[in-house]
């Protein structure tokens, strides 16, 4: 059968994947949004459906003051002995720890610390000794992957951080994970930075703590020479063996805007690479090393069709899965129902890396259209396509001392600009429309049956490129104004 990548499809960046029983479960980072950490479950590594988040309550996480791209770094999720795990860094506190859960549908744990610097921790289990990973520097001050033994209990230290591995010499050595397969000890990382020159690349040895003997052709799977290419920023790899016993890696990637626009603002997305291991105990992945976007393989069979969801309303999504709010949101301004959301508006603006009173779900591809009727008593409310404080196009109805408008303001940088704006007379109520392109953003009024049009913008001054930082377009409806009071209804992102 033939998949398409990306197969978890938007901002859902640094994916680590476990299995249980006949079950595969997957966690992507969250940085500054919350709930944090996604949980994702499938069947066939192909069709992933959102189960809930580990990190639910204020309690496990701090993200107050939290700038945009910092709090919740790369995840490992992993299952022993009935239990399941997950450990991650806030980078923003320089924490890592994890929280454990006995029913993945249910409620995670409070935090558990350990005292190991470093990012994207790892737990690896053997018999009765868990062994935790990060990429930083160890006791003695050498840098690399850190590696100690620990009291799973109580995230204690049982023995002293000592770097096991330096990596191949790319630059930010990182996403350490380690594999006992056939008797050998594999320890996979990334290293190029999470940008065009992102790769895979591993090493094996005989003992858990080495010494390593580095893939003699590293990287392992990189998609950083193909100039022209749709797909790059390969790496952050997780391996997992399906039910037939064959293995495959779940990694990050981005899909750029055009062939020759290196721009992308969807963010890094989940994607699906086989992996083969050959008689000398190394293992190849993908095509010639590279991650293709359409796989054909017989791994799958054919009776396993790949599912895409296409139309996201209010009524088809749940508040607690799909959606998300910027850092830790105040509960009592948000009144979600099934069919409409209700916004009371603060003196917290969007520009601000604080929580405004905003919900979001993730652009999850290129060409869409976005509708929404919104209802207005004071202050401002609309439609908001956010990358950061400093990088998001918003459409919204206002209200000042001359009645109520409909106003298209872009945000890059510095520039904070109402480039159009259309007077409502005596209405309070709007529907707005943003189209989606690779390239641009098209923003409409719909009034009295016409579409009337308000502007564009470009796609590229939302991108990482552009922006900075580790995330991606977030499709947001927010409310701003002390006092304010504002309606969404018939929402509705179809992608086309």
């Amino acid at each position: 059968m033939k998949y398409n990548n990306p197969v978890i499809k938007g901002f859902y960046p640094d994916p680590s994947v476990c299995k249980a029983d006949d079950t595969y479960y997957l966690v992507c980072s969250s940085f500054q949004y919350f709930p944090g950490v996604p949980i994702f479950e499938s069947k066939d590594l192909i069709n992933w459906k959102q189960i809930g988040h580990c990190l639910t309550r204020e309690s496990q996480i701090q993200l107050r003051e939290v700038g945009s791209s910092g709090g919740v770094f790369a995840p490992t999720i992993r299952h022993h002995n009935g239990r399941f795990y997950m450990t991650t860094t806030n980078d923003t506190t320089h924490q890592n720890f994890y929280v454990w859960t006995d029913d993945i549908y249910g409620e995670w744990s409070e935090a558990i610390y350990v005292d190991q610097g470093g990012i994207d921790p790892d737990l690896y289990f053997e018999d009765d000794k868990v062994f935790f990973m990060s990429n930083g520097t160890d006791d003695n001050g050498i840098g690399g992957v850190v590696q100690c033994e620990i009291d799973i209990k109580t995230g204690g230290k049982l023995s002293p951080s000592r770097s096991i591995w330096q990596g191949t010499g790319g630059r930010y050595l990182e996403s350490p994970h380690m594999y006992k397969i056939n008797g050998r000890y594999y320890l996979m990382a990334a290293e190029g930075g999470t940008e065009y020159g992102h790769m895979v690349v591993y090493a094996r040895g005989e003992a858990v703590s080495g010494p390593f003997e580095a893939y003699p052709n590293n990287p392992v799977l990189t998609n950083r020479n193909l100039g022209g290419y749709e797909l790059q920023g390969v790496g952050h790899g997780d391996l997992i063996q399906d039910h037939e016993g064959n293995w495959w890696m779940l990694h990050l990637g981005f899909r750029q805007t055009g062939r020759w626009l290196t721009y992308h603002h969807l963010g890094r997305e989940v994607f699906l690479t086989p992996v083969t291991f050959g008689e000398d105990g190394w293992f190849t992945a993908g095509h010639n090393g590279t991650t293709l976007s359409s796989v054909e393989t017989d791994r799958i069979p054919s009776h396993i069709i790949q599912q895409e969801k296409k139309t996201f309303t209010f009524e088809n999504t749940a508040w607690n899965l799909d959606w998300c709010y910027l850092r830790h949101p105040a509960a009592e301004n948000y009144l979600l129902e099934s069919d409409r959301l209700r916004l009371k508006g603060t003196d917290v603006s969007l520009d601000t890396p604080a929580s405004p009173t905003f919900i979001g779900l993730r652009q999850k591809d290129f060409n869409a259209e976005i509708s929404c009727d919104v209802q207005l008593t004071s202050g401002e409310a609309g439609i908001t396509l956010y990358m950061d404080e400093n990088h998001h196009y918003d459409l919204a109805v206002r209200k000042d001392e001359n009645g109520y408008k409909v106003i298209e303001r872009l945000n890059i940088g510095d520039i904070k600009s109402i480039e159009h704006e259309v007077g409502l007379g005596s209405g309070d109520r709007a529907t707005l429309i943003i189209r989606s392109s690779h390239e641009r953003y098209s923003f409409l009024l719909r009034q009295d049956g016409k579409d009337i049009s308000l502007g564009t913008a470009q796609t590229r001054y939302l991108s990482s490129e552009v922006a900075g930082g580790f995330t991606g377009v977030l499709i947001g409806l927010y409310a701003y104004g002390e006092g304010s009071l504002a309606e969404f209804s018939q929402f509705k992102c179809e992608y086309l």
